[in-house]
């Protein structure tokens, strides 16, 4: 066994692809989820492992004790659901983690890895922006990001090693799977209507990784020698996956036979743009391999959605899309307004 892993938000989206890739690799892996998108189940559900459920925001140092490391996925995942309520994002995604990483310094947990985002980046006029580059967050949800790296940074030292890894835009399969992320969305809607209708110009670029290979870069940073990665940020994917939302579009359509793409660019759509420079991790992990293009990605989604029956329906009704899940969960009065369940989790 290579030590004991704690996988926060362990049942979302990539947690649910990470957790059993981890367990493969030889990792003891236990979850903690508070079980907001348990039921949004795609395909078969994922193998089950040890789960603490509870709420980010309640955790103790005592639930931290005798881990290794932390993986530290656990937030509200996109920027409707910050623009629906702010206070959400700032108390979950920001003081809930760092919370949690007192909490987990405390419990003498030395290694904590903290999924971040690209999208702190914001609206860049650099060629490429790597590391050192300003940050300039647009949304709640980036400057959640923003904020608890920073909040980090003044934790690390010799017992405690907190690393950054800053994501690109996540697509692909998953057994909770989302239809709120640019590719997921464009396949969903090219299979179930036949065409992609693309509200900007589609010339913003975004760095784009597979939730597979995105799942196989966590073990690096939890096997990676201290020194290598301490207290650092990376960009966490590579040069060739920027890609134009435009490419993007084209990929998600050619993937659905006969399937349309339309450019009806409209005032106001979403024209944060900005390309990532990998060479940091390129130089760190010289032997790592993405496998995945969003082109075998959009083929891979349009052969899933078409073997699960995926319809209009099953589109309208929510289930992957985690802003409308959680409004499903409030008015259901399942979750109160400060996103606390009333009763049973789940």
């Amino acid at each position: 066994m290579r030590g004991k892993v704690l996988v926060t938000g362990h049942d979302g989206y990539i947690g649910a692809v990470l957790t059993p890739s981890l367990v493969r690799s030889g990792y003891d892996v236990v979850g903690l989820d508070t079980g907001y998108f348990s039921k949004c189940l795609l395909g078969t559900e994922p193998a089950k492992v040890p789960t603490i459920a509870k709420d980010l925001r309640d955790v103790e140092a005592s639930d931290l004790k005798g881990f290794d490391a932390i993986v530290h996925l656990g937030a509200l995942s996109n920027d409707p659901v910050g623009n629906l309520n702010k206070g959400w994002t700032e108390d979950i995604n920001f003081h809930a983690s760092v919370r949690l990483a007192k909490a987990a310094k405390q419990a003498g947990v030395r290694r904590f890895i903290f999924s971040s985002s690209c999208i702190m980046y914001g609206l860049s006029e650099a060629q490429f922006v790597d590391e050192t580059a300003p940050l300039n967050p647009q949304t709640d949800y980036a400057r959640s990001k923003v904020q608890t790296e920073d909040s980090l940074r003044e934790l690390a030292d010799e017992r405690f090693s907190p690393v950054y890894v800053r994501n690109g835009t996540v697509y692909g399969l998953s057994p909770r799977q989302r239809l709120d992320t640019v590719l997921n969305a464009f396949v969903a809607e090219a299979l179930t209507t036949g065409h992609v209708t693309m509200h900007s110009d589609g010339e913003p670029w975004r760095p784009v990784v597979h939730v597979d290979d995105l799942a196989r870069t966590f073990a690096l940073y939890l096997s990676a020698p201290f020194e290598t990665i301490h207290n650092q940020a990376f960009n966490n994917g590579a040069d060739h996956l920027n890609y134009k939302i435009r490419t993007i579009g084209e990929a998600a359509v050619k993937a659905v036979p006969g399937a349309k793409l339309t450019i009806e660019a409209r005032p106001g759509a979403d024209q944060r743009t900005y390309r990532a420079s990998f060479a940091k991790f390129a130089k760190t992990f010289p032997e790592f391999k993405f496998e995945w293009t969003p082109e075998s990605g959009a083929v891979q989604l349009a052969e899933a959605f078409t073997r699960v029956g995926l319809d209009k329906v099953a589109v309208a009704s929510g289930k992957f899309i985690r802003l409308s899940w959680l409004r499903h969960l409030i008015d259901d009065g399942r979750l109160d307004e400060n996103l606390k369940w009333r009763g049973v989790n789940g």
